[in-house]
């Protein structure tokens, strides 16, 4: 391998996104041949350089993992937590390689979920300058009418800042209570909590959220709390994605954040 930015070696390696690499440079966990690298533009040669993240040396994996997850409520999206609550990664009985979550999904959301090593891809999918869809279906208080609709489509202020337009569209449905509306909507950013925070601003709040769909991926007979392989052409459809859609520019989003 040649020499590369050491964040990006690190993602490569599948220990983190490139984003949450940089941060584990600047809080001093990550050295290169015994020194602490905390500069963001140190560079290395994962095939020469021992690097190591929290004394452990790095390995570059032999091979890339796709997995599709179909997360329950009461996960939450991370490697580990502090609070001890279920992880994303107790459900994965079998895989052995080192992957990590693409994107979240908040402790009480449910839904389809990529996990991989390969950093180069993930860093992709979850940097909003690509655009990437997400379709959610949620179930909200209330019937939201055609004015609260188009108002989400349009794009709504949350955290000070308009939302890029989304795809709205209502699902008719006996099986919700009367008091509740299902809802199917379409984002392609992403902000902490953003499709909570959209429907709150118009007065609805989320009672239940699934994600369905990461841009061509679906699966609807994937059950809850199950997981399987990403086929090849699944893994190519997820690369045409990224690579179709050109980066927007001016754009200074941060990467997917959880809903």
């Amino acid at each position: 391998m040649s020499v590369e930015r050491l964040q990006k070696i690190l993602s490569q390696a599948g220990i983190a996104s490139r984003r949450a690499s940089e941060q584990l440079m600047i809080d001093g966990r990550v050295t290169v041949n015994g020194g602490t690298a905390r500069e963001l533009g140190t560079k290395a040669d994962p095939s020469r350089d021992d690097i190591r993240v929290d004394g452990r040396r790095i390995r570059m994996p032999e091979r890339h993992r796709y997995l599709l997850l179909n997360k329950p409520r009461g996960y939450v999206t991370t490697r580990s937590d502090p609070h001890r609550r279920p992880t994303v990664m107790d459900l994965l009985r079998g895989v052995r390689e080192y992957v990590y979550p693409v994107g979240r999904l908040d402790f009480e959301s449910e839904g389809l979920l990529i996990l991989t090593n390969d950093g180069e891809l993930a860093a992709l999918l979850t940097h909003p300058r690509h655009g990437v869809a997400r379709v959610y279906e949620v179930q909200v208080l209330g019937s939201p009418d055609g004015h609260d609709v188009e108002r989400l489509a349009r794009g709504v202020t949350i955290d000070g800042r308009l939302t890029r337009p989304a795809d709205v569209q209502t699902v008719p449905s006996n099986r919700q209570p009367s008091n509740r509306s299902i809802l199917r909507i379409t984002v392609r950013e992403g902000r902490n909590r953003q499709v909570r925070k959209m429907f709150e601003a118009i007065g609805h709040p989320v009672d239940q959220l699934r994600r369905i769909a990461i841009g061509p991926l679906k699966d609807s007979r994937l059950k809850l709390g199950h997981w399987r392989e990403l086929s090849t052409d699944e893994v190519k459809l997820l690369k045409k994605a990224v690579s179709d859609r050109p980066a927007s520019p001016g754009r200074t989003d941060r990467p997917q954040a959880r809903r």
